[in-house]
């Protein structure tokens, strides 16, 4: 196939990509390249992925609907759409960023997939729109209207733009709730990184929440597994779908969402252990309250993804955290990474 990959140079992206390259597929990636963190790593990624012949890189704004344009003209048949402003806390301090990158440049995709008669198109969703729900594990059946930052809000948005494009056009689309995903090449702004960081500088982490939060960790490359086995499968008109009751996960239209989670959730505490053991350093902790925008616990119920795909993580938190120090440590060194 001939693949789409928007934020190619992201963290999970450049994963998908090279997933798929590897199999044989055409990729296509797109990525603005943008300073929200440092462009090096970024640079990185993609120079992996340029050792393929079958990979372009195509540099441009989702925002810029010329550049979507012209990138379409590539005649992509599927689409992975990664590109979007990341980070909860993020949200709180740029909100514009989140409705321009997020939604605005997802309607100028919609709208290019749907003129192209795009087969399938993926994209990320993530479970933080979930919200204060306080049902544990999240299904994707369950109600997900209590966005508790715009970071999430815009996730959700997503899905809902999805559907109408879906129900209106027949476009396939499914959404992928992405459970905390984390490993080597993560982004220097998540919690794995930045405690890194300071622990081997010897300053002291900041714990929100005092620690008490648990999270379901997906490894890297287990969530790439799960966007390239879903890209395989587009989504089709559910005869279960009932009017009188809807479930949010599935829909007369061709559109679906799934979770995309570990499935065994971690308490911070243990996975600061883990990073300590892994660094062979002690962290000083800096014990603080929760963050406004901060879900207390997360927990996957990806039993649809299960069932559709096959699909089961096959790395445990403390192999992946180990994978990650190694990785940290070959690339930064002891100086770390940029905030």
């Amino acid at each position: 196939m001939r693949v789409l990959v928007t934020g190619a140079a992201g963290f999970i992206g450049s994963f998908v990509a090279q997933r798929l390259l590897e199999r044989g597929d055409a990729v296509i990636g797109f990525d603005n390249l943008n300073a929200y963190y440092d462009v090096a790593l970024k640079a990185a990624r993609l120079a992996r992925l340029q050792r393929h012949d079958a990979f372009e890189f195509v540099r441009g704004d989702l925002c810029d609907r010329a550049a979507v344009a012209a990138l379409f003209e590539r005649r992509p048949e599927r689409i992975v759409h990664l590109a979007a402003q990341a980070g909860v806390r993020h949200s709180l301090d740029n909100p514009g960023a989140y409705v321009q990158s997020n939604v605005v440049g997802f309607l100028n995709l919609l709208e290019a997939a749907r003129e192209a008669g795009t087969e399938h198109l993926v994209y990320a969703s993530t479970s933080s729109v979930y919200g204060n729900h306080a049902k544990l594990p999240y299904a994707v059946g369950d109600g997900a209207d209590h966005p508790l930052s715009l970071y999430a809000a815009t996730k959700k948005s997503n899905e809902m733009m999805a559907h109408a494009y879906s129900h209106l056009f027949g476009m396939p689309t499914t959404g992928l709730r992405f459970f905390t995903v984390y490993g080597p090449w993560g982004r220097p702004d998540m919690a794995l990184c930045v405690f890194a960081k300071r622990m081997l500088a010897g300053q002291p982490i900041d714990v929100f929440n005092r620690g008490r939060h648990t999270r379901d960790f997906t490894y890297i490359d287990d969530a790439a597994d799960a966007v390239v086995r879903i890209l395989d499968r587009p989504a089709a008109p559910h005869a279960d779908f009932e009017p009188a009751a809807p479930n949010p996960a599935i829909s007369s239209a061709p559109y679906r969402l799934h979770n995309v989670g570990g499935g065994a959730p971690t308490d911070l505490m243990r996975c600061i252990a883990l990073l300590e053991a892994a660094l062979g350093v002690k962290a000083k902790k800096r014990l603080l309250p929760a963050q406004p925008g901060d879900v207390p616990d997360t927990a996957a119920d990806a039993a649809t993804l299960v069932d559709a795909t096959g699909w089961q993580p096959t790395t445990t938190i403390e192999q992946g955290i180990a994978r990650f120090a190694d990785w940290y440590m070959a690339h930064y060194g002891a100086g770390g990474a940029d905030e």
